[in-house]
């Protein structure tokens, strides 16, 4: 699974919402979901293709249909991986405060000083 398709797959809010929807119905069609969302069937079969690129799902076809399903294992390692993206933006948001921090830090003094 390609960390980077990944991110982009669950960026989307639209993305989300149709992994929501698979989540709660198990195997479906993108013509089902497309009825339960405010974009069209090909909107749909778009962010599909994104999500299986990704590995979060898989189409199996059934005749004419293709039926969308949640790929479990590869959702429990996208979530080991965004947590990894999620702890990696924490580091580097704290080294951001303390960087700000310090220079914050000589103009207070100088104030202080000043009193």
């Amino acid at each position: 699974m390609n960390e980077e398709q990944l991110v982009e797959a669950v960026a989307d809010s639209s993305r989300r919402r149709v992994l929501d929807l698979l989540l709660a119905h198990g195997e479906v069609t993108p013509t089902a979901l497309a009825a339960e969302l405010p974009f069209t069937r090909q909107a749909v079969a778009k962010h599909l293709a994104v999500l299986d690129r990704a590995g979060l799902v898989a189409g199996v076809r059934h005749g004419r249909e293709v039926r969308y399903s949640i790929r479990p294992e590869h959702l429990d390692i996208a979530i080991r991986a965004m947590a990894k993206v999620a702890a990696r933006w924490d580091a580097r948001l704290g080294a951001i405060k303390r960087l700000a921090e310090a220079q914050a830090a000589p103009s207070d003094k100088r104030r202080i000083g000043r009193t």
